[in-house]
C-alpha cells in the first residue's frame, strides 16, 4: 500500500462520489443533485490539517458550486475533459507532486486520474474493472459516506485523526451555533 503520509491534497469526482450519481431535472430545467452530510463533516474534518481539497467534474452544477461553497472545498472544476491536466495545475500552484495526490473517483472517465495518483480510490458501486486497479475501495457507496470513510482512512494512516477529532470537537465546544457546512 502506497505512502499515506505524505498526502497533502484529496481530489474528488462528483457524480458517483460525492453525489450518488443520479441527475434530476425539473420542469423548469432546475438540476439537483443529493449530498451525504457525512461526507460534509469528513471534509469538515480536513481543515485541521495540511491538507488541501478539489472537485473536479466532467460536468456543469450549480449545486455542486453551492456544495463546495458550503464546504470551502479549495478548488472546483467542473466541465472538465482531462482531468490529468487540470491536477497538474492545481499540483504546480501548491508546489506539490503526484506523490502528494490522492483521488475518489468512480468510473472510466477517471481511470486515467487514478493510475497517476498515489493513493486511488473509489466507491462501493464502481464497476469491477475500477475496483481491480485502486489501492482503496470503500464499503459505502457515492453520496453515502464513501468520501468520509476514505478521509477517515487517511487520518488514521496517518496516526492524525484522533488529534483531528479532539480540534474538532474543541471548535464545537467554543462556538456558539453548529456548523451549517456540513
Amino acid at each position: 500500500m502506497n505512502n499515506l503520509n505524505n498526502i497533502k491534497l484529496l481530489i474528488m469526482d462528483c457524480d458517483g462520489v460525492l453525489s450518488d450519481g443520479k441527475v434530476i431535472y425539473t420542469e423548469k430545467g432546475w438540476e439537483s443533485k443529493a449530498f451525504a452530510v457525512s461526507d460534509g463533516l469528513g471534509l469538515s474534518l480536513l481543515r485541521f490539517t495540511d491538507i488541501k481539497t478539489a472537485v473536479i467534474t466532467g460536468r456543469n452544477s450549480q449545486a455542486l458550486k453551492r456544495r463546495c461553497q458550503d464546504l470551502e472545498i479549495d478548488f472546483l472544476f467542473q466541465g472538465v475533459k482531462d482531468k490529468v491536466a487540470v491536477v497538474e495545475e492545481i499540483l504546480e500552484s501548491l508546489s506539490l507532486k503526484w506523490e502528494n495526490t490522492a483521488f475518489i473517483g468512480d468510473d472510466w472517465n477517471d481511470y486515467h486520474l487514478l493510475q497517476k495518483v498515489a493513493f486511488s480510490a473509489t466507491p462501493h458501486q464502481a464497476p469491477e474493472e475500477i475496483k481491480e486497479v485502486v489501492d482503496f475501495i470503500s464499503k459505502n457507496r457515492g453520496g453515502d459516506g464513501a468520501v468520509r470513510e476514505l478521509i477517515e482512512h487517511i487520518l488514521k494512516k496517518q496516526g492524525i485523526f484522533d488529534d483531528v477529532i479532539k480540534r474538532f470537537l474543541g471548535q464545537l465546544s467554543t462556538s456558539n451555533h453548529a456548523d451549517k457546512n456540513v
